[in-house]
C-alpha cells in the first residue's frame, strides 16, 4: 500500500489546536474582498485557529516563492512568532514554490486546491465520494512527491544487491501510478451501475431535476424541505458532497427525481472536476436545472457565472434552468414571487428554503414545467 508522506497531510486530527497563516495577495483582480472573505470561510470550516493573515499587492508572483522575498520575510516572522503549523496560500503554488517555501518557512506550505482537497477529505461520508477524493488528492500529489520527503535519493541495495538500483522517488511515483490505476477501475465500476440507474429511469420516462449552485447557497436545505429528507445541511463551505436523489411528488404529476450535487466555488481544482465526473453526470443528464442563488449575497451575479462556468465545463451549460433566489428572509421588504420571461415562461423564483416561505410557488412552476405528466396521473394514484 502506498503510504503519503506525512507533509502531504494539510491538517491533523487536532486541527483545532493548530495555528495556521493565511496569505492573500492582490494581483489587481476584480473582487479581491469577496475572495478574501470565501478564503476565510474556507479555512475557519477546517476548525484551525487563525493566527494571522497576511496581505500585499504584487503585478505578478515570484517564480521562487510566489510572495516577494520581503513579504516571506514577514510570513516568517509570523510563523515564528505564532508557533504556526500550517501556512496557507489563496492561490495556486507550484511544486517548486511550495517545496521552497517550504524550506524558507520550516512548515507546511499549502495552496488553494490541497486547501479545499482536505475539507473535500472531510465531507466525504459516501464509499463513491471517498474513492473521488482520494482520487483527486493522488493526482495533485503525483506533482509534488518531491517536497518533504527525506529518503527520495537513497538507492536500494544491500549484500547481493550492489548497484544504483531504483531511486525511492522512482518507487513512490510507480505505487502512487498503480494506486490511480486501481482507483480509477473502482469508480468505473460505480459509474457503471450509476449508469444502468440512470438508463433505468430515462426508460421509465422519470424526469430528472439537479439543484446546482454556488456552494453555501442552501441547496441541501431547499433538497430537505421538498422532499422530506434527512440530508446533512450546515452554515458552512462544502456541507454536502455526496450526491442524494430522491422522489419527489406533486399535488398533480407523477413523482419526479430531484437530484442535491457538490456545491460549486471559485476556480474549482480541475483534479475535482475530474474525479468528481461521475457524480457530475447526475447534473449533466438532469431534465431541468435548479440554479439555487443566496439572493442576499451583494457579489450573487458573479457566484452566478462562476456556477455557469462550471456548468460549461461538464457539458451541462444547454440545459434549461429556473433561477431560485433563495434566503429572501435575509432581506427586507421582499416577497415571495415568480417573474416570468417576454414568452410568459417562468425563470425566476424568489423563496426561502429556510422558513418555507415560497415553497408553493416552486411547487407550482414544476407541476407547469412538466405538463406532460398530467395525463398519466391517473395511473400511479
Amino acid at each position: 500500500m502506498f503510504d503519503r508522506p506525512d507533509s502531504n497531510a494539510a491538517f491533523e486530527e487536532n486541527s483545532e489546536q493548530e495555528s495556521v497563516v493565511l496569505v492573500h495577495l492582490d494581483f489587481n483582480d476584480r473582487g479581491f474582498d469577496e475572495k478574501q472573505q470565501e478564503f476565510l470561510e474556507l479555512v475557519n470550516s477546517t476548525g484551525t485557529n487563525i493566527s494571522a493573515v497576511v496581505h500585499g499587492k504584487r503585478q505578478r508572483p515570484d517564480s521562487k516563492y510566489f510572495a516577494g522575498s520581503g513579504k516571506v520575510e514577514e510570513i516568517a516572522e509570523l510563523v515564528a512568532a505564532n508557533d504556526a503549523a500550517v501556512v496557507i496560500f489563496n492561490h495556486e503554488l507550484s511544486p517548486s514554490q511550495e517545496r521552497n517555501l517550504e524550506q524558507r518557512l520550516k512548515c507546511r506550505v499549502l495552496g488553494r486546491t490541497g486547501l479545499i482537497l482536505d475539507i473535500f477529505a472531510r465531507r466525504a461520508r459516501s464509499h463513491e465520494g471517498k474513492l473521488q477524493v482520494e482520487l483527486a488528492q493522488l493526482q495533485h500529489l503525483s506533482t509534488r512527491l518531491v517536497r518533504g520527503w527525506t529518503h527520495l535519493e537513497r538507492q536500494k541495495g544491500g549484500i547481493g544487491l550492489r548497484g544504483p538500483g531504483e531511486t525511492q522517488l522512482e518507487t513512490d511515483r510507480r505505487l502512487l501510478g498503480q494506486r490511480i490505476k486501481s482507483l480509477k477501475k473502482r469508480l468505473d465500476k460505480v459509474r457503471s451501475q450509476r449508469d444502468q440507474g440512470r438508463r433505468s429511469r430515462q426508460r421509465a420516462g422519470v424526469p430528472v431535476i439537479s439543484l446546482v449552485g454556488y456552494t453555501n447557497v442552501g441547496k441541501s436545505t431547499l433538497f430537505n424541505r421538498m422532499t422530506a429528507a434527512d440530508v446533512y445541511a450546515d452554515d458552512r463551505l462544502f456541507a454536502t458532497l455526496d450526491p442524494t436523489l430522491r422522489r419527489l411528488r406533486l399535488a398533480d404529476t407523477e413523482p419526479l427525481i430531484i437530484a442535491d450535487t457538490v456545491g460549486f466555488i471559485r476556480q474549482l481544482p480541475h483534479d475535482l472536476v475530474e474525479s468528481f465526473s461521475s457524480t457530475l453526470e447526475e447534473t449533466r443528464d438532469a431534465s431541468l436545472l435548479l440554479h439555487v442563488v443566496d439572493a442576499a449575497a451583494l457579489d450573487r451575479d458573479e457566484l452566478m457565472k462562476h456556477v455557469d462556468d462550471v456548468l460549461q465545463q461538464i457539458g451541462a451549460d444547454e440545459l434549461p434552468q429556473l433561477i431560485i433566489y433563495n434566503k429572501i428572509d435575509r432581506l427586507e421588504n421582499v416577497q415571495p414571487k415568480i417573474e416570468r420571461d417576454q414568452n410568459g415562461k417562468i425563470r425566476r423564483i424568489w423563496l426561502s428554503a429556510q422558513t418555507g416561505e415560497g415553497l408553493d410557488l416552486l411547487r407550482m412552476a414544476l407541476q407547469e414545467y412538466f405538463p406532460e405528466q398530467l395525463s398519466t396521473i391517473e395511473s400511479v394514484n
